[in-house]
């Protein structure tokens, strides 16, 4: 897994109508491990779910203040999370078993990275490549 000597400061913030069967279901297919989850029953109020030094947060939609900013999940484009990974085919052969919808299959970019785009069972984009541009090293 990947490692960092900073904290992020970037978190992508989702909200999934189940957000308690995506919790599960990242993990299954994408390997994110649990870090933080508040909530009561199959409500999840945040969760904060990590991917080595990277993190997203998450939770469930709701009719409130932010979620009238973000809107409902799914619909509206515009949404993706790019992930950087060192095996593109390990990650791919992953999210296809754990029933990731493959919208590009694995290639190889003229940039030197290899990766493939998918969705989650709720619409949300995901982009996995072995582009992995370090903030210290020069574009």
């Amino acid at each position: 897994m990947p490692t960092a000597n900073e904290a992020p400061r970037l978190y992508p913030a989702l909200r999934y109508r189940n957000a308690a069967k995506m919790i599960d279901w990242l993990y299954e297919a994408f390997g994110f491990e649990a870090r933080a989850r508040y909530g009561e029953g199959d409500i999840v109020h945040h969760a904060e779910l990590t991917f080595g030094s990277s993190m997203i947060m998450l939770g469930t939609a709701r009719d409130d203040d932010y979620g009238k900013m973000v809107g409902a999940p799914g619909g509206g484009g515009g949404k993706s999370i790019y992930i950087a990974v060192d095996d593109a085919d390990a990650a791919y052969a992953r999210a296809k078993k754990a029933g990731a919808k493959i919208i590009q299959e694995v290639v190889d970019r003229d940039y030197g990275s290899r990766e493939f785009i998918c969705l989650d069972p709720e619409g949300n984009v995901w982009s996995f490549g072995t582009y992995w541009p370090k903030v210290e090293e020069k574009a």
